[in-house]
């Protein structure tokens, strides 16, 4: 892969890491160098993204923990699998359910938008199928990190201190005060370079070492997290946690421009940037920095979000089938829609038929495109007393129309925000990328792919690059280093330009390039975060 920049005019100067026997891509330096200690002790790179995931529930909580759902892409051997780990549903919980408790949609906190947590079974599945080490050496770190504490960064802590503002103002049932013992034991969020530790995270991770994971669903930990969604009346069950086990998943993929990439199916949104990859394949572009560049690739996003929205949800409630919208004839008739102007998307008919990113490589070949998340932040504001297990609440993205095909139903999957990215050319791989951050993430990713591919950026510059995000009709919002001549040639087409002044949703990424000559690895993070390449 050749590029024409070794950096993007608006970065900030950081340079891509290069490597050559193993390297780990995370927003946390302490998590970072957890994976890479794996990798010296003889670990692969498997185990090190799950010694990362781990770590990164300790050491970056308000963006995801041992309570939330995880999606993974592994390429090893010369084939590329994936692993869906989002839970569902409790089998008790229904609209007529919710509707009974005096709630029109869907609430963010609380217990009832609470699902089965599948990031701990990740771990173990990744770990028996493909890690070489047993996972109490691998969860040593996150361990160590949870009981004897580590230094507040400055990103994290600015995150902790909003989420503790906010909290404090709507978590006012007894319910959430297990959430304040733990992220806010003195009354308040830790402050940036303060040490904070949390004996129950310890123990908990130290419990799904041992157990590989079993405790969790059917163990000692499953009977805690029973009886507290019991005690608030709750609809989760220890025989939901019993019930759930990860699956593994064929990803799907478009082909652009000579590579494939790759995305998890739906449930996950994924394919949110697929489409938009499908219908951006049609055009050619001179350059990044061109106002018909930009506007097409809003366009192109906005018509496949609209669609994701009606019809994804997990595969067996759908109306239609990921293969039916990535389909080439399906794009063109999408593809016509874009003018000159600015639309507000409508769903189309297609033919019938809070989160971390990290990445990791190893000298061998393997890969990793790993993704995790509570959503929201800390998630329901809701822990498991004394375990640290904070509970996410990706319920909230469920429909309570009950002809959507989303419809909140016990036992199912929403749809996902969380989605894992790779990049594979002539039946190589070229690397794990990913971008969180919600409903950024597929944007992120259509807009990190064509960096690299149509721009010829590297994986730094890529990252680096101003973004922007379509938020609803004809709205965009914009880095404050987004070119203005290019935002006010927008605004003629019809966008309604807004520039965030406060940072704004605009994700966080991370990407591994691998060279299949020789072996080498380049990788960037994110600037926008205190993100990290640890690699040797």
């Amino acid at each position: 892969m050749k590029f024409d920049s070794l950096y993007y005019p608006y970065s900030s100067q950081r340079m891509t890491a290069y490597a050559r026997k193993g390297m780990v891509a995370t927003s946390q330096p302490l998590a970072s160098q957890a994976g890479l200690d794996i990798l010296k002790r003889g670990g692969n790179a498997i185990d090190a993204a799950i010694a990362t995931a781990a770590c990164l529930t300790v050491v970056e909580p308000t963006s995801n923990g041992i309570g939330g759902d995880a999606f993974a892409l592994v390429w090893t051997k010369g084939k590329l699998h994936g692993l869906n780990a989002s839970g569902p549903a409790p089998k008790q919980i229904s609209i007529d359910a919710v509707k009974n408790r005096g709630h029109d949609e869907i609430p963010t906190y609380g217990w009832i938008p609470v699902t089965v947590p599948g990031a701990p079974g990740a771990w173990a599945e990744l770990s028996k199928r493909f890690g070489k080490l047993p996972l109490t050496e691998v969860l040593k770190s996150a361990v160590d990190y949870a009981e004897n504490g580590y230094p507040i960064s400055p990103i994290l802590g600015k995150f902790w201190q909003s989420a503790a503002n906010k909290f404090k103002e709507t978590l006012t049932g007894e319910e959430f005060t297990h959430w304040f013992d733990t992220f806010a034991p003195d009354g308040r969020a830790p402050e940036i370079g303060e040490i904070w530790r949390s004996e129950g995270h310890a123990n908990t991770l130290r419990e799904i070492a041992e157990t590989n994971g079993e405790s969790f669903y059917r163990g000692s930990l499953a009977e805690q997290i029973d009886a507290f969604s019991r005690q608030y009346d709750g609809f989760l069950r220890k025989e939901d946690l019993k019930a759930f086990k990860p699956e593994w998943v064929d990803p799907i993929g478009v082909e652009y421009r000579g590579y494939k990439v790759w995305e998890i199916p739906p449930n996950g949104q994924g394919i949110v940037a697929l489409m938009a990859l499908n219908m951006m394949k049609g055009y050619e572009f001179s350059g990044r920095e061109e106002v018909e560049t930009y506007h097409k690739q809003i366009e192109a996003l906005k018509l496949a979000f609209t669609d994701a929205h009606k019809y994804v949800t997990e595969d067996r409630s759908m109306s239609t089938t990921a293969e039916a919208l990535l389909s080439e004839e399906y794009a063109e008739e999408r593809r016509r829609l874009i003018g000159d102007q600015a639309i507000i998307p409508e769903p189309g008919t297609p033919p019938k038929g809070g989160t971390v990113y990290l990445a990791t490589a190893d000298e061998e070949g393997n890969m990793v495109s790993f993704i995790q998340s509570n959503y929201m932040g800390f998630g329901s504001g809701l822990v498991v007393p004394g375990t640290g297990i904070a509970l996410q609440n990706r319920g909230h993205n469920f429909s309570m129309d009950p002809d959507h095909d989303n419809a909140l139903a016990g036992g199912k999957r929403t749809f996902h925000t969380i989605i894992p990215g790779f990049l594979t050319k002539d039946n190589e791989a070229v690397g794990p990328f990913g971008v969180m951050g919600g409903f950024m993430q597929p944007q992120g990713h259509m807009q990190v792919v064509m960096n690299t591919i149509d721009f010829h950026l590297n994986p730094q510059a890529a990252l680096d690059a101003p973004r922007w995000q379509w938020m609803e009709n004809k709205k965009v919002m914009v880095e404050p280093d987004f070119p203005n001549h290019i935002a006010q040639a927008l605004t003629r087409k019809g966008h309604q330009i807004q520039v965030a002044l406060d940072g704004g949703p605009f994700g966080r990424g991370q990407i591994i390039w691998r060279n299949p000559k020789t072996g080498v690895l380049m990788g960037g993070t994110e600037s926008r975060t205190d993100g990290s390449v640890a690699a040797w």
